[in-house]
């Protein structure tokens, strides 16, 4: 569901492995409640939200007695179905977004194109399997299910790192501040920004 005044995604999934709902409002000003059953996801989707300016709802249920896989996976795929659905068409979106994010010790680059061609390149090294009982492979698996689902080509690059906490939120608020600026209304576009008329 979209409400074209506000930018609003709403995304509701139910499987055999996961219960979701999630609400999205691209012009926002960073208020969240998060509930994913995944402490460590929380802690990064509250991060995306408030250095992104989005404000956003979720509540979820999965198999996490198995492991955290099919809930921080498909909690990629709802956030990113409701980008795609917040931003319909895109017109008038400044498409292209990009970000330095240093971290203590760490910066990370994440630089994204909102132009319906998904595609996951992620060049990130991180030693630790666990941050706390976070298996940190997951946070490869949650950005190919957003750019997937959001129609975005995404590059996530660590330029240096060491700390797989710090890595990782980075990540995550370079991910909020490129979506950001990619998904701006830009006075000087018309329509979708691109040569072809549509993205």
């Amino acid at each position: 569901m979209n409400n074209m005044n506000s930018r609003t995604g709403i995304v509701e999934r139910k499987t055999r492995e996961t219960e979701i709902r999630l609400e999205l409002i691209i012009d926002g000003s960073g208020i969240c409640s998060i509930d994913s059953g995944v402490p460590f996801l929380d802690h990064m989707l509250t991060l995306f939200a408030v250095h992104g300016f989005f404000d956003l709802n979720l509540t979820a249920k999965g198999d996490t007695e198995v492991d955290d896989h099919h809930t921080v996976e498909d909690i990629g795929i709802c956030l990113g179905q409701a980008f795609s659905v917040a931003l319909a068409d895109k017109a008038g979106i400044s498409r292209y977004g990009s970000c330095y994010l240093p971290m203590d010790e760490t910066l990370v680059r994440v630089v994204v194109d909102m132009s319906n061609r998904p595609y996951l390149h992620y060049q990130v090294v991180l030693d630790d399997q666990k941050v706390g009982t976070f298996d940190t492979c997951l946070c490869k698996e949650f950005l190919r299910a957003f750019s997937l689902h959001a129609g975005i080509t995404l590059h996530v690059d660590m330029i240096h790192g060491e700390n797989a906490h710090h890595i990782i939120e980075a990540v995550f608020k370079g991910l909020a501040r490129a979506i950001h600026q990619a998904s701006r209304l830009a006075e000087h576009v018309r329509g979708a920004l691109s040569s072809k008329g549509c993205l």
